[in-house]
């Protein structure tokens, strides 16, 4: 793997990632030249001895090494697909969040065009970036992950996935499904104890070490779900796990059910089908088949 940190890197977008991901490389004495779509952006970086370019065109010309963290999928076609023919034979590692099968259309169009290309998600916020905790996945070429690791270390732990460049995205979207149902149980919660006086901050002193400690569930359903049998012993029931005394309780607060009626659904469902002696493990089926 290479260390070289005389190798120029263009970083197109300069939102609040992009920026400090630039930022990163400049402390770590990348050459590093910056393009924004609206001026102003890149002001501070250049302070910090960035270049600007005033266009995609010039901050592609300016090295062999693209970074695209743009808005979304489109915004990547409509600064890139112009610059298809200068960006051939470079390297585009993109960070911009797109959904696996975009990525994959991004890849396949890098490929047309000859350029190598890297796909990139990004599990952390900008302020945790080069910090411990920081973690970014990649998916697509093997080579350009291999030759630029060390610059992408510098963002935070790597983890490459295979060729697939959409494993990447899809990695980042499951896991970033488990943090929002997360944060949706816990405002449904705090909305619950409101009415009898609670407050949010000290509900949250109460629910962070409990959600802490349910994770460790994660590694026996993972057991269950990889072995296809949702009869072992030590299962709680599904219907054991039925839902409906909590879904009154919410109703009695007079706040909205919709969060863990959403659960109960999925309970529900295979409870209907039969199958309410089996482990709560069993509702992933429920989340495979939709209605």
């Amino acid at each position: 793997m290479t260390t070289n940190t005389s190798t120029p890197v263009s970083v197109l977008g300069l939102g609040a990632m992009g920026s400090v991901l630039a930022d990163t490389l400049l402390r770590a004495g990348h050459p590093t030249t910056v393009w924004n779509r609206s001026a102003g952006k890149a002001d501070d970086l250049v302070g910090r001895g960035a270049a600007s370019a005033v266009t995609a065109a010039e901050a592609v010309r300016s090295g062999r090494l693209v970074i695209a963290c743009l808005l979304d999928h489109a915004s990547v076609h409509e600064v890139l697909d112009p610059l298809a023919t200068e960006l051939a034979g470079h390297t585009l590692i993109n960070v911009t969040t797109t959904t696996p099968e975009q990525s994959r259309e991004l890849a396949a169009w890098a490929a047309k065009a000859g350029i190598d290309y890297l796909d990139g998600g990004i599990m952390a916020v900008p302020e945790m970036i080069g910090k411990p905790g920081a973690s970014v996945l990649y998916s697509g070429s093997a080579a350009v992950f291999q030759r630029h690791q060390p610059l992408l270390e510098l963002w935070g732990d790597s983890t490459y996935f295979g060729e697939d460049a959409g494993l990447a995205s899809l990695y980042d979207f499951a896991l970033l499904s488990g943090m929002y149902v997360m944060f949706a149980g816990f405002l449904h919660g705090a909305a619950m104890v409101a009415p009898a006086g609670v407050s949010a901050g000290r509900f949250a002193t109460m629910a962070a070490p409990w959600l802490t400690a349910m994770t460790g569930a994660f590694a026996g359903f993972a057991e269950v779900v990889d072995g296809g049998d949702y009869t072992v012993e030590g299962q709680q029931s599904l219907e054991f796990s039925s839902l409906d005394d909590l879904v009154r309780a919410t109703e009695e607060q007079g706040v909205s059910t919709e969060v863990i009626s959403m659960v109960q659904k999925l309970i529900r469902r295979q409870i209907d089908a039969g199958h309410g002696k089996e482990g709560f493990a069993r509702i992933i089926e429920s989340i495979r088949q939709p209605v």
